[in-house]
């Protein structure tokens, strides 16, 4: 999510949007809501006690289920307000403050390889266009090269012959596409996309 300065990101640059997604996320697991399909899906791709990075954090919600299902997780996001509500929620991953589009994890202290990362919660549309090649090369350039990336968004934000090409210049490739987070089968007219992606 962005930065009170729009830093990286399009739109959606002030504070009280940011606060805003914040209560929205704590109003619905406070009331129940299943917030864990994207780290469900995570989960069961990896090793007990992974470590995995979650691009693209916001206030931490995927992470923080990750790291309850015992994998060390490192969260990174561009807002600041959003990390802080990560850390006031989350306690137990690392949440760093950070824009994927230049994103330097051995300067954060980060230099051991992820065995996965996931980005999740439309990351990819909210990247300011034409920098989604960086982010996802930044991404990857911290994952083993056995390890994966794990993408998902509503199509309709980023068309997905965009999102591939930038797939390709980071340097990867496309291994499975789902319509959801529960693996449904993608097919053209889906408006969701999950994309498992891999070194080339």
């Amino acid at each position: 999510m962005p930065t009170s300065d729009g830093a990286g990101w399009p739109g959606l640059t002030r504070p009280e949007h940011s606060q805003w997604y914040i209560e929205r996320f704590r109003a619905m697991a406070a009331a129940g809501k299943d917030l864990a399909g994207e780290a469900r899906l995570v989960d069961a791709m990896v090793d007990r006690g992974a470590r995995i990075l979650d691009a693209g954090c916001g206030p931490g919600r995927v992470g923080a289920e990750l790291h309850a299902r015992g994998h060390r997780v490192v969260g990174v996001d561009v807002d600041p307000l959003l990390i802080d509500a990560a850390l006031q929620d989350h306690p137990g991953p690392r949440w760093l403050v950070a824009d994927l589009a230049t994103l330097d994890l051995e300067a954060l202290g980060e230099g051991e390889p992820f065995d996965a990362a996931v980005l999740a919660g439309n990351v990819m549309p909210f990247l300011v266009r034409g920098t989604e090649s960086a982010a996802l090369r930044r991404v990857a350039a911290g994952v083993s090269p056995d390890g994966f990336v794990v993408v998902g968004y509503q199509a309709a934000r980023l068309p997905l012959p965009v999102f591939d090409a930038a797939v390709a210049e980071a340097g990867l490739r496309v291994e499975h596409r789902f319509a959801t987070w529960q693996l449904g089968a993608w097919h053209e007219d889906a408006d969701f996309a999950v994309s498992v992606l891999r070194h080339a």
